[in-house]
């Protein structure tokens, strides 16, 4: 996900994602600074970060006005970046061993934060070969190739999840799979000032999330 060296601080880990979501190459005021300087101090993966970062520009991108940023500032992702670190922190806290009320003796380990989001993207694509029975194979061969194990590391989480949708995008007839790319195309700006990097990750980011618009797929 990162666009940086893996030499790179947290801050510079954030704001270079977010910048990128944004499809804007600007520098953070001193407000978002501020808050992203709290978030550093949480100690949590950048990935929990950068995951509330994309969830709140998906939510915002189909509002934005050509030419616009999807995003004002880091500010506006506070909400679902908090969510996404409260969410972190209890499975974190349960991933050990519990005890089962009905049998004390008995203990089962819990999932961890990794296990909940790969089980949480299984079931959505199961639902949707549920829902559209042409996709039902391609979520098959998913199942058994791409998502056959649980990554370890919240970066190849993300790399999953978008894989994932990459492929569905594929399985899709030609007149689909078009109108997905001009719906991606169409929304959020790029500045000629990002990197070449920059500009890819933000073109994926929007790729991924017209197609998820179009399969009906809500948060995983």
């Amino acid at each position: 996900m990162s666009l940086l060296p893996e030499s790179a601080s947290f801050e510079e880990l954030v704001q270079d994602y977010f910048l990128a979501v944004r499809g804007a190459g600007l520098m953070l005021s001193a407000l978002d600074t501020e808050l992203l300087t709290a978030w550093a101090r949480e100690g949590v993966p950048f990935e929990v970060v950068a995951r509330g970062i994309s969830r709140s520009a998906e939510k915002a991108l189909w509002d934005a006005r050509p030419g616009e940023p999807v995003l004002r500032n880091l500010r506006a992702c506070r909400r679902q970046v908090d969510a996404e670190i409260k969410k972190y922190r209890a499975l974190a806290a349960g991933a050990g061993v519990a005890a089962e009320p009905e049998a004390p003796s008995r203990r089962r380990k819990a999932l961890s934060w990794e296990e909940t989001r790969h089980a949480r993207l299984v079931d959505a694509l199961e639902d949707l070969a549920g829902r559209d029975s042409t996709l039902a194979p391609r979520v098959a061969w998913l199942r058994g190739t791409v998502l056959a194990r649980v990554p370890e590391e919240p970066s190849a989480l993300d790399a999953q999840e978008s894989l994932s949708f990459l492929v569905l995008l594929r399985a899709l007839p030609f007149s689909q799979r078009h109108q997905v790319w001009r719906d991606a195309l169409s929304v959020g700006s790029e500045q000629q000032v990002m990197s070449v990097r920059a500009r890819k990750l933000s073109r994926r980011f929007r790729l991924v999330a017209a197609v998820r618009r179009r399969l009906g797929v809500k948060e995983v």
